[in-house]
């Protein structure tokens, strides 16, 4: 049977597979996005806050990605995605004293206009995203495959084969948290689960607040949104709706289990939006739960895989901490990941999805801090 070809595939129909689908439009028809799913944002993009917020603190790295990545990404929705935006501000609230103190120091480090608010901040730049609505509007132009799971990608000369169905030029991995696909070692990934909930309620929230948690108004009367929940788990989750390898998690019946954990988080949801606004007359109307993909060191990971045993073979002095200049490690071919955007998916998703894109065509030079290289080199130098 001839297999179906195509040059570009994305594997994950979540924020950051779909911002890829949009950009790599702009330069193919060829491409096809897939995803184990019924449909987009069936993940951890559903299960968002879909927050779009500064991070505050003094000046580093990883605060100079999100604003650049966070004004990126709101002059790209506010250009294309209007509809799906909701720009009403976000009044971030100390949790404490320690809190406050912090946020005193912050000030002289300010990437963005804010004044006092309440009992906290308000940033008018905070805005949230409809995931659902925001998704499908990016991957519009893409060809789509749903229930579909990636069983095993091979190498067959200079094409990658998909389940023996699918003949690949070029292959993009957007999985978040499960890169079970990737044989490599260094690429570690950390699933930390959330949860958002949807409920009705009589108190009028006319802004987006945070606090312990997020707190955001909805475009829908009388509805707001409170997310999110952090969750680790130690063992693997197979014997509950925790578990990665499972599909439409937030459309099937739980087992009692993960219900403890939903209903309790529920209630530690409730009470800690109610420590920012009493909420009067309440009833939860939706929940979505998600694992989150982040990184050992919160830096997102995009761009070319290195290839450790063949990088191995070459300069074995890699174990002993030798540096080796990037360009000369060997690499896996014609394979791209876009992962590790944590909580702040839809702030980082578009930024580095134009910029891989724009490297791939335009030769663009991605910035050290968010490639593959990173976490290459520091798992290198602790092998023996």
């Amino acid at each position: 049977m001839n297999k179906k070809e195509f040059d570009y595939v994305i594997v994950g129909a979540g924020i950051a597979g779909c911002s890829l689908a949009h950009f790599l439009s702009k330069y193919s028809q060829s491409v096809l996005l897939i995803d184990k799913n019924k449909d987009v944002a069936f993940g951890a993009s559903g299960a968002a806050g879909a927050f779009l917020s500064p991070l505050l603190g003094k000046a580093n790295k990883f605060k100079d990605l999100i604003t650049k990545s966070l004004n990126f990404s709101m002059a790209f929705y506010k250009d294309n995605f209007q509809k799906e935006i909701i720009n009403c501000g976000t009044c971030r609230i100390p949790k404490n004293q320690e809190d406050e103190d912090k946020f005193q120091t912050y000030i002289p480090y300010m990437d963005f206009e804010y004044e006092k608010y309440e009992h906290g901040y308000f940033f008018p730049i905070g805005t949230t995203v409809k995931p659902y609505e925001l998704c499908r509007k990016l991957s519009n132009e893409t060809e789509k495959l749903f229930d579909y799971e990636v069983k095993i990608i091979e190498k067959e000369e200079d094409y990658w084969i998909i389940n023996d169905d699918l003949k690949v030029k070029n292959l993009f991995l957007t999985t978040g948290a499960d890169v079970s696909l990737i044989e490599e070692k260094y690429l570690d990934i950390r699933a930390v689960w959330g949860q958002k909930i949807d409920v009705y309620t009589t108190t009028k929230i006319d802004i987006n607040y945070h606090k312990e948690c997020s707190l955001s108004k909805s475009s829908k009367e009388n509805i707001v949104s409170i997310g999110a929940t952090h969750n680790r788990f130690d063992n693997d989750e197979i014997d509950s709706s925790y578990n990665l390898k499972l599909k439409n998690i937030n459309e099937m019946k739980h087992n009692e289990y993960t219900n403890n954990i939903i209903q309790n988080d529920i209630k530690e949801l409730l009470e800690k939006a109610n420590d920012i606004k009493t909420l009067n007359n309440v009833k939860v109307l939706d929940v979505k739960i998600g694992a989150r993909a982040s990184s050992v060191d919160y830096f997102p990971m995009i761009g070319k895989l290195v290839n450790s045993a063949k990088s191995f073979e070459k300069y074995p002095h890699l174990k002993n901490g030798f540096q080796i200049k990037n360009e000369n490690l060997e690499l896996i071919d014609n394979l791209y990941i876009l992962n590790g955007v944590g909580g702040r998916g839809f702030v980082l998703s578009p930024y580095l999805a134009y910029n891989l894109v724009e490297s791939i065509f335009n030769n663009k030079e991605l910035e050290e801090e968010i490639t593959n290289f990173r976490l290459f080199k520091r798992w290198a130098k602790k092998q023996k």
